[in-house]
């Protein structure tokens, strides 16, 4: 496996990751459960160590791509562009769940604090790394392109006009 295969299986993580963790650390926050608190840090840092894993194998991904005929460097810049504030969000979110598990280890006043704030980190986090995702979809996903005139909307377009 390199680093394209890498980056294309890992680049979910971080989407799912962040979603699920901020649903269980949500659930966690209602039901007062430290346990599950503590579950919710461990998926919201494996999520951030999974942005720094397809961050880092990102440019292996653009030298594949980049050479592939249809392929617009615009896209590619623009899921790049978006992939730094989703690292850099991801990252904040990961030094939260570790500073969350600190407090919640030592049975801390602020720890419930730290998890409302991660909570809404986690939020901002997949909104951020979604997008990445979808700017990165449309870089080889014809059917969410309707820019690339290889999409199936294009086609679609293209014959009604021809019988017409």
């Amino acid at each position: 496996m390199d680093q394209l295969h890498l980056h294309l299986i890992i680049t979910h993580l971080p989407i799912f990751g962040s979603i699920l963790g901020a649903f269980v650390l949500g659930y966690a926050l209602l039901t007062k459960s430290h346990h599950t608190k503590k579950a919710a840090y461990f998926l919201t840092l494996f999520s951030s160590l999974g942005a720094c894993v397809s961050y880092a194998t990102g440019e292996a991904a653009e030298e594949a791509v980049e050479k592939i005929p249809g392929v617009a460097e615009s896209l590619i810049g623009q899921h790049e562009s978006a992939a730094v504030y989703a690292l850099f969000a991801l990252i904040g979110l990961g030094l939260l769940a570790l500073i969350g598990l600190g407090l919640s280890y030592s049975k801390s006043k602020y720890s419930k604090s730290v998890a409302t704030i991660t909570l809404l980190v986690s939020l901002v986090s997949f909104g951020l790394v979604a997008w990445t995702g979808y700017l990165g979809g449309k870089i080889r996903h014809t059917e969410i392109n309707p820019g690339n005139l290889n999409s199936p909307s294009n086609n679609h377009e293209k014959e009604e006009k021809e019988s017409e």
